[in-house]
């Protein structure tokens, strides 16, 4: 039986590159996309020519009942996923006396909440497929030291990290991995209009990253040798922290 990956976000930047080099690798995919459908489905073609079986799935993280009827229907019909890879998330970027509280509750619904949302449907049933498993969840270098502009999301991207530490501790006896990916700065949509020259100054390596950096971390944590990292965040972003 193959290995299942649902990875949400899927349909642009990180998401896609994770979803690209996950297909190389012959795992089944689950495709999630928000509103985006000719972006998720260029993905989905894409990843069906690398000749891996994929399928899309269409929800709003945020929206916690519709989230788990679109999981737990999935579910019932194809089998629990092996492995879950959290990585849909918004920014709403501004000084702290100007994040309003929607801009506050929309960054944190959707990326706190939405973790809560994607992975409660899913976990019991990858504990009762008795097959172990692999839970990723993207987090950030703001997550981890803060940034400027950032409070709200780096609120939310830190609230990951601590709720995947607590479920590792859970999910371990099950051989179900729980692990933290924090990017730094990464050259995607969400990075697209930020002043990557001054950027890249304060970046060790002076340069930004590549989605595929980040995706070939994802995939080793799947991996057989990394059955073994548990509790960790581990981060891709060229020294800066």
């Amino acid at each position: 039986m193959n290995k299942t990956i649902l990875i949400t976000g899927a349909s642009r930047g990180i998401g896609r590159a994770i979803a690209l080099y996950l297909a190389k690798a012959g795992y089944d995919l689950v495709l999630h996309y928000n509103s985006n459908i000719a972006a998720a489905t260029d993905t989905l073609n894409q990843v069906k020519s690398l000749g891996a079986n994929a399928r899309l799935l269409c929800f709003d993280i945020a929206n916690r009942e519709q989230t788990e009827s679109v999981l737990s229907a999935d579910i019932t019909e194809n089998g629990a996923y092996w492995g879950i890879i959290c990585n849909a998330g918004i920014t709403q970027d501004a000084p702290f006396p100007s994040i309003d509280g929607d801009m506050w509750d929309r960054v944190l619904h959707t990326n706190l909440d939405g973790l809560y949302n994607v992975l409660h449907p899913c976990v019991m049933p990858m504990i009762s497929a008795r097959r172990g498993g692999r839970i990723i969840a993207l987090s950030s270098v703001s997550g981890v030291m803060g940034n400027r502009g950032q409070t709200n999301y780096a609120a939310s991207k830190a609230g990951i990290i601590g709720a995947c530490k607590s479920l590792a501790l859970e999910l371990a006896k099950r051989n179900i991995t729980v692990n933290c990916v924090a990017p730094g700065v990464i050259e995607t949509d969400m990075t697209a209009d930020l002043p990557v020259d001054i950027i890249e100054q304060m970046v060790p390596m002076r340069r930004t990253g590549k989605p595929q950096e980040v995706a070939s971390l994802i995939a080793y944590l799947l991996s057989d040798d990394a059955a073994y990292i548990t509790r960790q965040v581990i981060s891709v972003n060229g020294g800066l922290i």
